[in-house]
This record gives C-alpha cells, structure tokens and sequence, in this order.
C-alpha cells in the first residue's frame, strides 16, 4: 500500500469512502427496527448498534495507524471524528422541518451518555499528566475508559427503562415507541444484514487507514491535518448519513443517540490504539495538535448537552441556539488547525 502513488491512493480513498457511505445508508433502517424488536429503545440502540458499528471504520484507522507507529494519525483520527460527528448533528437539525431536534428527541439516556462523554474525553486529558506507566504496554487510562464506557452504558439503559427524569411532553415530542413497519424477518436474518453491513464498513475503513497513511506521507500535509480533515471526515460518513437518514425515518432518538454513542466509542479508539501502540504510552506520544481536538470535543459536547436540555423548541432558520453554535465552533477549529 505505502507503493502507491497519491493518485492512486485518493482514489481508493475516494471510492473506500462512499462505500462507506452507502453501507451505512442502510443501517440506520436495520438498526431501528432492531431497536423495536430487542425493546432496546432508540437511545440506547443508537448508542449500542449505530454508535458502535458505524464507528467501525474509525477503529480500524486508528488501530492500523497506531500499530504502524503514526500516533497523531491514530488519535486525531478519533478525536477530530467525534468533533465532525457532532457537527453532522446540526445538519441533522437543519433537516428535520418540525422543531428543534433536541427538542423533538427529549431523551434521559441521551442526557446521560452526553455526560459519559464528557468525562471520557476528560480521562486522556488528565492521563497526559499522569506518570508514563504501562502493564504489559498498556496505560492505566485505557483501562478506566473501558470501565467508564460499561457503566456508562449500564447507566443509560438503567434511565430509559426506570427513568428518574422525563422531559416535559409537547406537541414536537418524538416518543419512542415500537412501530410495525412491515418488515417480519425472523430476529436472526436482521442481525446477519446488520453484521454483513458492518464487516463492509470496517474493511472499507481498513482501505481508508492505509490511503491516508499514504497521502500524510507523500503529501507532507502531516498526520493532524490528514487525521482530522480527511480520515476522520471519511470514516465519519456512516454518521452523517444514519442520522440523516433516521431523522427522516422519524426515528429522531436513534439519531441522536447513534451520534452520543458513536462520539463514546470514538474514545475508545484511543484504548484500542494504545494496546497496538507498542512504543509505550500513546496518551504521552500524542501531540499538541491531537490534543487540542479532545479539548474542542469537550466544549461541543458541552454545548449540545445544554441544548439537550434546554430543549428549545423553534430555531432561527430552522436551526437551534446549539447547532448554530457547534457548526461555529467547529468551523473555527478547522481554521486555528489549518492557519
């Protein structure tokens, strides 16, 4: 693969991408009617099924390019995908005519996994400071973030089936409520659809990881830069498109909930590259560039927890105070990074 001319290389990009794309098109669909049929719920499904399959190709990425020793790739693969991710939310938000999104898909396991996030993006943060210790060249921080992320998960299915919080209900309200869309597949042939589509999506974004290791390569724009604008961008597709594609389904929980869950395993990445790092701790091999798209992270997530509660119901143009504010953000790291 590092033979190939950059050509060459953006084209297998170019098509690793949309197949991607078009792969996750269809999750969205399997993945709610799973969260009917399981009873999961779409908050929790989105988290669980869309969060962790669509973030497939990211691991991938950042796995092969920890293992290859590209350590900026690998982390500003996972943390500029979370940033991306949100964003895609406020286009979510723009597509859905009704109401504010936020609004419309009220949620407690939503507000809990906003939360789980936060403090997840906090842990590496805060293990950069840490002494650069390792057990079998694995940093204690990896551990903590696998422990957060399962009780992170225990919490938010516990909220949804015993809530201790319920939005107030108003005529923009999405209730998550199972639906018969016809579709009578035994339980077992939708899994199968499901994992099919996710073994596409993960050797796509394998495709994706080796390309981009080769443009930061020949192109000398650096592994930040190609990590953040392109393979977290590319990887990041079956985000975008679930999510639009949920909303326009009215599954409006899943949308939500896929984006916050796939932003908490895009953390885990960071696990997953540091046990294929073999060069020590990743979490004192990254950057200053990487770093600061955890920290852009935090802010978003910040901001999209505030609208998740406080629910404003109609934005201007159609847009919330939140998304607005998370597609200023964003379009503001982007330039500090490139300027």
């Amino acid at each position: 693969m590092l033979e190939l001319s950059v050509t060459t290389a953006c084209v297998v990009f170019a098509v690793s991408a949309a197949v991607i794309a078009v792969a996750g098109s269809y999750l969205s669909r399997i993945a709610d009617r799973l969260a009917d049929r399981t009873r999961l719920g779409e908050a929790v499904a989105g988290a669980v099924l869309l969060g962790a399959t669509t973030s497939i190709p990211g691991t991938v990425t950042s796995v092969v390019a920890a293992a290859d020793g590209n350590v900026d790739l690998a982390a500003s693969n996972a943390l500029g995908g979370i940033a991306a991710q949100t964003a895609f939310l406020a286009i979510a938000d723009m597509v859905y005519r009704r109401a504010n999104l936020e609004h419309a898909a009220a949620s407690a396991a939503n507000l809990t996994q906003s939360t789980l996030l936060i403090l997840m993006l906090a842990i590496p943060l805060v293990a950069v400071h840490t002494p650069a210790v390792t057990v079998l060249g694995v940093h204690p921080a990896t551990v903590v973030l696998l422990f957060a992320y399962v009780a992170g998960l225990r919490m938010a299915g516990r909220d949804r089936d015993n809530p201790m919080w319920q939005p107030i209900v108003t005529r923009h309200t999405r209730r998550d409520e199972p639906e018969d869309d016809g579709d009578h597949r035994p339980l077992w042939q939708l899994f199968a659809v499901f994992a099919a589509l996710a073994a596409t999506i993960g050797g796509a974004g394998m495709m994706v990881a080796r390309t981009g290791i080769v443009i930061a390569e020949r192109t000398g724009l650096g592994e930040t830069v190609v990590g953040t604008l392109l393979t977290a961008t590319a990887t990041s597709l079956p985000e975008l498109v679930t999510t639009v594609a949920a909303v326009r389904q009215g599954a409006l929980q899943l949308a939500v909930g896929g984006i916050i869950g796939g932003n908490v395993f895009d953390v885990l990445f960071l696990s997953a590259a540091d046990v294929a790092y073999r060069d020590g701790s990743i979490y004192h091999a990254i950057g200053a560039g990487s770093l600061f798209w955890a920290m852009v992270g935090l802010v978003m997530t910040a901001v999209l927890l505030l609208g998740l509660i406080r629910r404003e119901e109609h934005g201007v143009a159609n847009i919330g105070f939140e998304s607005a504010l998370l597609l200023l953000i964003y379009a503001g790291a982007v330039a500090l990074m490139v300027l």
